[in-house]
Formats: C-alpha cells, structure tokens, sequence
C-alpha cells in the first residue's frame, strides 16, 4: 500500500501538475483527532460542494494527517479544493490538491474497495430515497409556509420531516442574529457545527444543550449575517438521514 498511497498523496509542489480528478487529497490535519470523528467531520464539511461517493484516512503512522475525498464529479471536487483551500480545521490549516491517482486504488489496498457496480445499485437505492424524502419535505414546507419555529417551548406541536423525524411546530418569530438549528445526529459535535457555520461572515459562536441532543443555536453578528448562513445552509444533510432545519431563534 505505501507506494500506492504515497503516490496519491504527493508533495504540494506538484499541485499545479495534477489534472483534475473527482478525488481530492487532504493534508496537514490534526493528528489527535479521532479516525470516526474524523471522517465524519470532513463529511459534514465537503458534503455541501456535491455528492460524496467515499472519505478515506488511515490509522497507519504514515498516513496519519491525511485523508482522501472522493466526489461523484469533478465540477464538486474542484469547488472544494478553491473553496477549502487554508480552511482552519481543527486549529490547523487544510492543504488540499487533486489526488494523483483513482481512489479506488487506496481503497482496494486498504480493503474497503466497492465495486463500481454495487456503488451504482447503492447510489440508485440512495436516488429512490431522495424522491420519497422529497415528496415527504414538500409537504412539511406546506405546512410550515412562511413561518419559522422557535426552541422556546419543547413540548410544542410538531411536524414530520424527511425519515421520521419530527421538528417544532412553526411559530412567527421576528428575524434576528441567533439561528435555531433541528434535527441534528445526536453525534454532532459543537467542533463539526462550528466547522460548517463560520463559513459565513459574522459567525459567532455555536451553543449545544446537553439534555437536548439534536439541537444547537448558532450566533452571528447581525440578522443579515444570520440569514445568508440559513439560506446557505438550510437542509444541508450531515448524514443521509439527518436534514438540518434551521429557523431563527425566539428571543
């Protein structure tokens, strides 16, 4: 695997010399952090540029710091590299390139290789998923049509959203800098949010309650701030299940 690897990784040097590709290679990461936590947090952080076919990172000392993200086009691989590019991830800066090689080749050498055509039956049974949970969140925006929900009662009516899960009933809420976020993975971490909202000028702070999992509040610096995120962010999925809501605050 080493010189496989090795090969996809490559120097920064030779950046400016790797053609374009649907996979991009990641350096300069936090070492401490945790592989799970990791893949995770990269997910959550690439996703928004396009579909995401497979995140890679090895527990061996010579891959450590790195990982490989492969998207489904070259269009989303290359806006996550320009957007990407210096992003403070995990109090270090990310050095993204294209990567040299296929990524099924680090895969099939670390032994998490799928076959092209089990990816496409997965990727068709992922596409009759999205209808459904389309048709199920057209009727949810229908019924939350020009309102927003509030965090200030718990036990307030709810309604269904994509997979099951239900949010607040929506309340009128004057808009303001403070966002309410729902139906987050009960995983997500204060670090993942922060990582996904300080994308947006003004960004503050992220504020989680921990008898409450599931919901976070995110501070900005004025309404305007606070509304471009919301737009931007709104139903960004973390996971294939989980489809943020994301409301302003009663305050």
């Amino acid at each position: 695997m080493s010189g496989e690897a090795a090969a996809v990784g490559g120097g920064e040097g030779e950046a400016n010399g790797i053609p374009p590709n649907v996979t991009i290679y990641i350096n300069n990461l936090n070492e401490k952090i945790k592989l799970e936590e990791l893949k995770k947090s990269l997910t959550a952080v690439f996703s928004q540029f396009g579909k995401i076919l497979d995140v890679l990172a090895f527990k061996t000392l010579k891959h450590k710091g790195q990982a490989w993200v492969v998207f489904e086009d070259v269009a989303s691989a290359t806006e996550a590299l320009k957007r990407m590019q210096g992003f403070p991830f995990y109090d270090k800066t990310m050095r993204i390139q294209y990567a040299k090689t296929k990524s099924d080749i680090i895969a099939k050498a670390d032994g998490t290789f799928v076959p092209r055509e089990r990816r496409k039956r997965t990727d068709e049974k992922s596409e009759k998923k999205q209808k459904r949970e389309h048709h199920h969140d057209a009727g949810a925006s229908q019924i939350g049509m020009g309102v927003t929900a509030y965090p200030g009662v718990y036990g307030a009516p709810q309604i269904p959203i994509a997979g099951g899960q239900r949010v607040m009933m929506p309340e009128i809420i004057v808009p303001n800098n403070i966002l309410f976020v729902q139906n987050l993975p009960h995983e997500t971490t204060p670090m993942m949010l922060q990582m996904l909202f300080c994308q947006y000028p003004g960004f503050k702070e992220v504020r989680m309650i921990e008898a409450k999992p599931g919901i976070a509040f995110v501070e900005y610096g004025d309404e305007t701030q606070a509304t471009a995120a919301m737009n931007n962010l709104q139903s960004f999925k973390i996971t294939k299940e989980n489809q943020m809501v994301i409301t302003y605050a009663k305050k």
